[in-house]
């Protein structure tokens, strides 16, 4: 099987690359899958988060059309406080509120990976769907902490308008869970997808 990465995040790429641990045969691809994010009125964020990985995964295998048997990996992340989704900021002020939001206080990142690829048995495609969850509790922030990170840029693409692995994780006090999950690839569930179909 050929395996295709359905995302262009540099952090996932890296976190993938890292699986293979240097060796030379394990490598992917990457495409750029663009689903709609909208949540579904009623749903909760554990079905949100997977079924966005899975869409992704879907995606990406539309994109792979001139591979023989790719296998597509699709990943989401969200920031979960009080049952509430934080999504990517829309703008400065948005993301200023969302800091203000996590200041001093713990919230969940969930992390879904969905790996969809081509059954032997009847040649149709399956999807597997891992679901990973981090408790991330902040320090208390000031406001000169949210008006410098802010003006750095980074939260600008992130859920929950923050890096954990950039100038955000000095924020971060403490993680339960998977690290690399709220950077946006959980390294072990993500493992054992691919050992399940004999990728590694």
């Amino acid at each position: 099987m050929d395996l295709v990465l359905a995302s262009t995040s540099p952090r996932r790429k890296e976190l993938l690359a890292h699986i293979g641990l240097g060796r030379p045969e394990f490598c992917f691809t990457q495409v750029a899958p663009d689903i709609d994010e909208t949540v579904q009125q009623g749903e909760a964020p554990r079905d949100y988060v997977r079924r966005l990985a899975a869409e992704k995964a879907h995606a990406g295998l539309a994109l792979s059309a001139d591979m023989s048997q790719p296998a597509v990996l699709g990943s989401d992340t969200i920031v979960v406080l009080e049952n509430q989704i934080l999504g990517k900021p829309l703008d400065v002020a948005d993301a200023k509120r969302t800091l203000i939001e996590l200041s001093g206080r713990t919230h969940t990142v969930m992390t879904a990976v969905a790996l969809t690829y081509q059954a032997d048995v009847d040649l149709s495609f399956k999807t597997s769907v891992r679901l990973v969850e981090t408790q991330v509790r902040f320090c208390a922030l000031s406001a000169a902490d949210i008006d410098a990170y802010v003006a750095s840029q980074e939260p600008m693409d992130k859920a929950g308008s923050y890096g954990i692995q950039g100038l955000g994780g000095c924020f971060v006090a403490e993680i339960e869970g998977s690290y690399s999950g709220v950077v946006g690839l959980p390294l072990v569930e993500t493992r054992e997808l691919l050992a399940e179909v004999g990728l590694i």
